[in-house]
């Protein structure tokens, strides 16, 4: 039970912020852009990817194999999010919101292998 209220409360975040990045057309200011190196056709594919995956963990309740796939697109958006942050600079503090849904993730993507 508690993976599906993990599952639900990372995949409303998730897919609120890709909803956030379509919505601005993929622009998130000049100094995000120029300080971790991207444009806005790639934060709005992004933007995509993340809310498609956290679309899928909607499903929680019906299909591991969904919660699956949408975990992994997250992952990898979160993965490279907490990647960008560190080559850029920044610590602990600027990456902890990644790392938290990351470390979210991953527990509850091991948690569906369990009988």
């Amino acid at each position: 039970m508690l993976r599906h209220v993990v599952n639900f409360y990372v995949g409303k975040n998730m897919f609120e912020g890709g909803l956030q990045k379509i919505q601005n057309d993929g622009e998130l200011g000049d100094d995000f852009e120029d300080k971790f190196n991207v444009d806005s056709t790639q934060m709005k594919a992004v933007g995509y990817f993340e809310a498609i995956g956290g679309a899928l963990l909607f499903f929680t309740l019906f299909s591991k194999t969904l919660v699956r796939i949408g975990i992994i697109m997250m992952n990898i958006v979160l993965g490279t999010a907490i990647f960008k942050h560190y080559k850029s600079g920044d610590g602990f503090e600027e990456t902890k919101g990644a790392l938290k849904f990351f470390g979210l993730n991953t527990l509850s993507f091991l948690e569906t292998f369990r009988k």
